[in-house]
């Protein structure tokens, strides 16, 4: 069983699994916790919301008075990626060179656990610079030499959701039409993140030593059916249109050349037409967490009085 007062190394705490995580930790006694994140507004927001724990602005990329803040730490629960981008240059910095630098620096302060959310696409039959630099951050945690835990996890929703299904349900407010590529039917097995850190939680209680586990969403949801549900859970009033594939990804082709960070990109609509199922394992049961009902967790996800107000930059 894991001391409350054991020291909890975050870096990539600011984003959608940390900003939820740090909330659930706190709620289990933990406040012995040093979240990392080099995003200044999203970190800013983490500090103004727990001013109990100690909070650095910080790219890990690059060694610096940060990892002073590693000493005596006893997890590292690794969340930082880069999920989307136009070019690789982010992708290699945030998914491989940090996790070079956070991986030496838990050899040097004597870091001895290691809990690492991966991703399901590790598994996946896509092939881009997302794909490729988390199946090397995989690996390079395997071949760390420290105690690790993996988790993979799919497509996640729920509060400070500042991309997927957080940025559709935003988009939704600002247009009265709502584009859908092709037919829409494209299997989706989402995880409401609430779960997942209580996923964590348990690996932080009870660390599993040198495994991996798949992290699927309970329930199979098709894409066009979750663009309605939240649709409905938000009251939007816009209307959904079906569109042909190639009109879908020269809209974000164009799109791109005058964003410099699009939240949606041509390469992860190929990931979500690709086809990919992943396995289910059951647990609910191996980490003792009941898992939140599709419906209930959008509902969460939207209408919460305290969280659902938040919205992450890019």
């Amino acid at each position: 069983m894991s001391d409350k007062s054991n020291k909890l190394i975050i870096p990539g705490a600011a984003g959608l699994v940390g900003q939820n995580l740090i909330v659930l930790l706190k709620q289990q006694g933990y406040r012995n916790i040093v979240a990392l994140d080099k995003h200044p507004e999203n970190t800013s927001l983490l500090r103004k919301l727990h001013p109990d724990i100690t909070v650095v602005e910080a790219d890990i990329s690059k060694p610096g008075d940060w990892q002073q803040h590693c000493v005596d730490g006893d997890i590292l629960i690794m969340l930082q990626a880069q999920i989307g981008s136009k070019h690789s240059a982010p992708f290699i910095a945030n998914n491989i060179t940090s996790t070079q630098v956070m991986l030496d620096t838990a050899r040097e302060m004597g870091i001895e656990k290691i809990i690492h959310t991966s991703s399901s696409v590790v598994e996946s039959v896509a092939d881009d610079d997302y794909t490729e630099t988390k199946k090397q951050q995989e690996e390079m945690v395997k071949q760390c030499g420290i105690d690790y835990c993996i988790l993979r996890p799919t497509l996640m929703f729920g509060w400070f959701d500042r991309k997927h299904l957080g940025w559709l349900s935003r988009f939704m407010h600002r247009v009265p039409v709502f584009p859908i590529p092709g037919h829409g039917r494209y299997m989706r097995q989402p995880l409401y993140v609430g779960d997942f850190c209580r996923i964590i939680v348990s690996c932080v209680a009870e660390f599993p030593v040198n495994k991996v586990y798949n992290i699927t969403g309970r329930e199979n949801v098709n894409y066009v059916d979750m663009i309605r549900a939240i649709r409905d859970t938000i009251g939007a009033k816009t209307w959904i249109v079906h569109i042909p594939y190639w009109l879908f990804w020269l809209l974000l082709k164009v799109n791109a050349v005058f964003d410099s960070d699009p939240p949606f990109t041509a390469s992860q609509l190929k990931a979500l037409v690709a086809g990919d199922e992943f396995e289910v394992i059951p647990w609910w049961e191996i980490f003792h967490v009941e898992p939140t009902p599709f419906k209930q967790a959008i509902e969460e996800t939207f209408t919460h009085a305290e969280f659902s107000q938040y919205e992450l930059k890019f």
